[in-house]
Parts: C-alpha cells; structure tokens; sequence
C-alpha cells in the first residue's frame, strides 16, 4: 500500500473497499458539492460505485447516528461524515461543531472504523463554498488511506 519512499504520499488502490458516506442535508448545496467530490475521488481511487453507499440525513448532529448504524452493520472498510455549520448569532454553532466532532470521533474508536470527518465548520457561506469541493475529495483519500493502514495493521 504504501510507497517505497519514506515521507512520499500512500499509492491508494480502493477497488476492494466499501465505502458508506452520510450526508446532512442541512446547507443541502455545500453537502451536495462535498457528497460529488466525495463520490469523484472515491471513483478516481477505484472504488467501486455498487460499493459506495450513501445516506442522507437531516443535519449535522444526526450524522453520528447514521454512521453508528452503518458501522454496526459490519460491511465496511470505511466511513465518510459530511455536513456544514456555519456561524451564526447564537452558541448552536459551538454546541452543534463540538457534538458531532465528538460523536464521529467516539463511533470511529468505539467500532473500529476509519470515518472521514468532512463536517466543515466556517464562519460564512463564502468559507464553505471555498472548501466544499477539496474537503470532499480529501475525505474520500482519507476514508481509502485509513481503510488500507487498518487492512496493514491486522
């Protein structure tokens, strides 16, 4: 899996991995473009698209949920969170950031599995926009570079 040169990026081959990918729909367009970079690099990286599930949900604290019952069925290699918060007047913002970075970390740990956090968290649309189609690819390199050093390290 990995290249012969110390410090050099990982040679990422998913064309055996599944992948589960869970979407919040709140800021449904930056999730939509997160969701599409997400499932292009994925493809890029040879995962099969019959390996690929994707679930939606309605926002951001509901992703953890989704991804516990998806790690609990026990068919994948890896995860992918995505979801925005934006900043708004009021302390959800801070309540909503910390809760679910907190929940995809504890699943991750509690089953095992690799999650991709792709929950971007900005102080304005402008912020998200600007990193809505980066954040997905480097979640969906992440999820395969995860799932391949697990696969290593059994």
């Amino acid at each position: 899996m990995l290249d012969a040169n110390k410090g050099a990026a990982p040679l990422l081959d998913g064309s055996k991995l599944h992948i589960g990918i869970v979407q919040a729909r709140f800021n449904e367009d930056i999730t939509n473009a997160l969701a599409d970079a997400c499932r292009a690099e994925l493809l890029a990286l040879g995962v099969v698209p019959a390996h690929i599930t994707q679930v939606q949900v309605p926002g951001a604290l509901e992703v953890p949920l989704a991804l516990q019952a998806l790690a609990e069925r026990d068919e994948f290699d890896a995860l992918v969170a995505l979801g925005c918060i934006i900043r708004g007047e009021t302390y959800h913002f801070e309540l909503v950031a910390n809760e679910s970075g907190a929940s995809v970390s504890r699943i991750a740990l509690d089953y095992q599995i690799p999650i991709a956090n792709a929950i971007l968290t900005t102080e304005n649309l402008a912020q998200a926009i600007a990193r809505q189609t980066e954040k997905g690819a480097d979640a969906a390199r992440v999820a395969v570079e995860m799932a391949l050093l697990l696969e290593d390290l059994s």
